[in-house]
């Protein structure tokens, strides 16, 4: 470490204290931690909160830089004044013993909204101190938009919930708790996403947290609508924004699943419209306030039973057969039924001489694969290396694995596609020879996500040999030359990612076919991997990009662990006719893909291109009020601070 590292370190460090003197307060409890954990758990903590705090201080910066100007409210409220028929929207508090500061934060947030067609509903229970009806009583007779109704007794929260919906008389609903704010922009951009998508029944925005304090600080920048995330957690959330209709449609709030009511809900909504009925607004509109006892800074706390309820439950509504739900730190994983008898799995694995990675990758199948049926085609692309031959010749006395001979010039694209019609399975697996197993369901795992209707190609969660992250998905835009690269690459294979994305099963782009499941028939459909175009690389975002084109949704399934020692077998492409081909594919993929490259749904214009760890993009791919900014150009200053362990 150099001595101007160390001290660009201690200044960041030194940042993080003032902006927040209580790690100071908090400095015995490390300590004390640090005696019962190791140097090395301490040492990984502090990186950890010191990264996390000096992101902070970056979305505060950017914020500065790309927050919503003076001139672009101005405009804004002029827009709104001049709708001729501009729609309400109701925001349903209900309240229940607040803390007297925060509710009168949370309603000044809603008096402070640049959209002035709202009602605030408000439905209070038994509330201990005086103050808060008072409070009530003087906002409802100084404000015709602002109605409460006070509860007799301790009520529970989902029916308090739904004594304010009876206040709403717009046809709009949104949710607001007692201690958060609203963004003073945030009903203007739900009344022109309301106007732009006519046919849409639910909304939903971006969030982040504030402090006691009052600053801002992680921003959770999501996806469009993805109801696979959506079982593993309440990626909806807030700020969410529904049909007044369809939510009394569903019998508002539902009782037993307090603690977790709108995750419940939304659930429940999402059931009865078109996922195009559900629509992202990608700016951030909410934010969370969290204080020491609130569990928007760590787990899933008491609402963990009541969530498990409503996913458990919307599963059974949906007809998906349901082995167990397990949850943790991250959310849940919703584990289905594999099928009885299990249809059959043809696994190609291409590969020309590499005995030292094909070796291992089939004792590693054979030994630890659960999965009752499935046969491995090892595709032999001109093997000359004589030990390897052997090993080949030897496979032939394996009843699983059959050795297909096809020396033609290397072209991955073809070798993977000729195999596929000497396959024999319902499904087809596509599996590098430099991947080893780590568990025996991973086959399982991915095959129950690949029979799912609608569902095309599966993926795994790939490790690198040091632990490390090598795919959890692949975002669109992202890498070399703006085609696609893989979220949270070089991350610890245990870490969460981007709120828990690397852990959770969900709806991605693309997935990478060094494992990858698909039905053969949708393989087929599609005319599978490019071997024209694609000899080579982009070849499996292009084919995932073909399914979705066909109305296919990939998955990425994280319960399925392997290990994969990239480039391993072929190498990098450093010389010139290999960087020829290189380039050439980014062309081609740039060329049928351009619409959607800079497009992923799964992503969103607020992260950046330029790193796989979800950093803010400077710029936003987003338009602004009147204007348009486009690209990710750099900044004279670093949104990104990749932390001591990610340097190494």
């Amino acid at each position: 470490m150099t001595i101007r590292t160390l001290f660009n370190r201690l200044g960041s460090f030194a940042q993080v204290l003032i902006v927040n003197p209580g790690l100071v307060r908090r400095g015995p409890r490390f300590a004390w931690r640090a005696l019962k954990e190791g140097p090395r758990a301490s040492i990984d903590r502090m990186r950890a909160v010191i990264n996390r705090l000096r992101l902070s201080l970056d979305y505060r910066a950017w914020q500065a830089e790309f927050g919503t100007t003076v001139e672009e409210k101005l405009a804004m409220r002029d827009w709104a004044q001049a709708l001729p028929h501009p729609t309400q929207v109701a925001v349903l508090m209900p309240l229940s013993n607040p803390r007297y500061e925060w509710l009168q934060a949370a309603i000044h947030s809603v008096q402070a909204q640049l959209y002035p067609c709202w009602q605030l509903c408000i439905a209070i229970d038994s509330s201990t101190d005086q103050r808060i009806r008072l409070l009530l009583e003087a906002k409802s007779a100084s404000e015709p938009r602002i109605e409460v109704v006070f509860c007799e007794g301790k009520g529970k929260i989902c029916e308090t919930s739904n004594r304010a919906l009876e206040l709403a008389k717009a046809p709009w609903v949104a949710l607001l708790d007692q201690s958060d704010l609203l963004s003073d922009d945030a009903l203007i951009w739900v009344a022109k996403a309301i106007q732009e998508h006519p046919e849409a029944r639910l909304f939903y925005s971006d969030e982040d947290k504030i402090r006691p304090m009052g600053d801002l600080f992680e921003p959770y920048f999501k996806g469009q609508w993805n109801p696979l995330l959506m079982e593993g957690q309440n990626m909806f959330s807030h700020l969410g924004v529904y049909s007044a209709d369809l939510m009394r449609q569903v019998g508002g709030f539902r009782q037993g699943v307090e603690s977790s009511q709108d995750y419940d809900l939304v659930l429940r909504c999402s059931e009865q419209v078109r996922r195009d009925q559900i629509v992202h607004i990608p700016r951030v509109l909410y934010h969370v306030r969290v204080s020491r006892r609130s569990t928007a800074l760590g787990g899933m706390g008491d609402r963990k039973e009541s969530a498990a309820r409503a996913i458990k439950e919307h599963l059974v509504r949906r007809c998906e057969p349901l082995q167990e739900l397990r949850s943790n730190t991250f959310g849940f994983h919703a584990k289905r039924l594999l099928p009885d008898p299990a249809p059959r799995v043809s696994i190609i694995i291409p590969t020309r001489n590499g005995l030292n990675v094909l070796k291992p990758c089939l004792e590693s199948l054979l030994k630890m694969t659960r999965y009752p049926d499935f046969e491995v085609l090892v595709v032999d692309n001109g093997s000359d290396d004589w030990a390897t031959l052997q090993f080949l010749e030897s496979l032939r006395q394996q009843e699983k694995i059959k050795v297909l001979h096809d020396p033609s010039s290397f072209n991955y694209s073809a070798l993977n596609n000729r195999a596929v019609q000497e396959a024999s399975g319902q499904l087809i697996c596509l599996l590098n020879n430099d991947i080893e197993v780590l568990d025996q369901g991973w086959l399982e795992e991915m095959v129950v996500f690949a029979l799912r209707p609608g569902v095309g190609a599966v993926g795994a969660r790939l490790l690198f040999p040091n632990g490390k992250l090598q795919h959890a998905g692949v975002v669109l835009g992202l890498g070399l030359g703006g085609v696609a690269g893989h979220a949270h690459l070089g991350m610890p294979g245990d870490s969460p990612g981007y709120f828990s994305r690397a852990q959770l099963a969900q709806e991605i782009s693309a997935v990478t076919a060094a494992c990858l499941v698909v039905q053969r028939c949708h393989y087929l459909e599609v005319g599978g991997l490019d071997e024209v175009n694609l000899r080579v690389a982009f070849n499996d975002v292009d084919f995932c990009l073909k399914l979705k084109e066909q109305g296919l949704h990939n998955i990425y399934v994280p319960a399925a662990r392997l290990i994969h020692h990239e480039s391993a077998s072929r190498g990098l492409d450093h010389n010139p006719e290999k960087a020829a081909r290189f380039a050439q594919e980014v062309s081609w993929m740039h060329y049928r893909w351009s619409h959607l490259l800079q497009n992923d749904p799964a992503y969103n214009p607020n992260l950046s291109f330029d790193t796989p760890l979800f950093r803010l993009a400077c710029p936003p791919r987003l338009n602004r009020w009147g204007a348009t900014i486009v690209g990710n150009a750099s900044l004279p200053y670093d949104f990104t601070f990749r932390g001591i362990a990610e340097e190494k």
